[in-house]
């Protein structure tokens, strides 16, 4: 039983409550301002943890970000610097075949010293971590502390790759959505910058956004600037990603796997 199982469970004076029950104390707790809305939040995520699987939260095998064991220098930068990430799985002839993680903290001092066209990275592989697409949460989250891990490649039940799952992923579940440098959810659909270039929320009205800047983009079958951008590249973007449209270029500033959040705007 986690922390919180163990906490509620005193409140609820049984030695071994019901997860229905748990939900019922904190619904009531929560009604009478006994807990704030971030710590029922919180626990309630805890109890979710428990009952999900990987598979419910993973990154799908078709969204993953790779590199290739032969990749060139080139292709090697500029997959690590337009994803954003700092941790990649690194494959061999296919994705059912991952040979090891490789941080990008470990490969940037080595990329940026050395001129040659390839670049010999076995030796700064790390081992990797699978686990089955059914396993549940909690004991991945477990897992991922023991063996002081950030990522793990999920397998399915042909030993075949089905997808990732990061620390993150776990986290976000219990805590709510964890944002980064570039996700202004609170600030305007759209700030003037003083290069002259504008920092807009995806989740704009194109409408609105023609009006604000007296442009006519062409609204096809989208509603939003997040959407414009999605039709363009014909699949969901990733940091620094870009398309031109109605004299404008739109550069992703800030995405996760499920959504666009955040572009910046300017003439190309």
């Amino acid at each position: 039983m986690s922390g919180a199982q163990g906490f509620l469970g005193r409140l609820a004076g049984r030695r071994r409550p019901t997860r229905a029950r748990l939900l019922e104390l904190l619904a009531e707790l929560g009604s009478g301002k006994e807990i704030t809305p971030g710590e029922k939040a919180m626990m309630e995520g805890v109890l979710e943890v428990s009952q999900r699987e990987v598979r419910e939260v993973m990154v799908q095998r078709s969204s993953m970000v790779v590199l290739r064991i032969d990749d060139s220098r080139e292709r090697l930068l500029s997959t690590i610097i337009g994803s954003g990430h700092s941790r990649f799985p690194v494959i061999g002839e296919n994705r059912d075949e991952v040979v090891g993680i490789l941080l990008a903290k470990d490969v940037l001092p080595a990329l940026t010293e050395s001129r040659e066209q390839s670049l010999e990275i076995k030796s700064l592989l790390r081992p990797v971590t699978l686990i089955p697409e059914t396993k549940r949460l909690d004991d991945v989250l477990d897992e991922f502390r023991r063996g002081r891990n950030h990522l793990a490649v999920v397998v399915d039940e042909y030993g075949g790759t089905a997808g990732l799952l990061t620390i993150e992923d776990v986290l976000e579940q219990i805590v709510g959505e964890i944002g980064d440098e570039h996700d202004l959810e609170q600030a305007p659909e759209l700030v003037r910058q003083d290069d002259g270039s504008l920092l807009v929320s995806a989740k704009m009205r194109i409408e609105e956004f023609d009006e604000e800047i007296d442009s006519e983009l062409d609204t096809g079958e989208f509603d939003t600037v997040g959407g414009l951008v999605i039709h363009r590249l014909g699949r969901l973007p990733k940091r620094g990603d870009s398309v031109e449209a109605g004299g404008w270029r739109f550069e992703v500033i800030s995405a996760d796997r499920r959504r666009v959040k955040r572009l910046r705007v300017s003439r190309p």
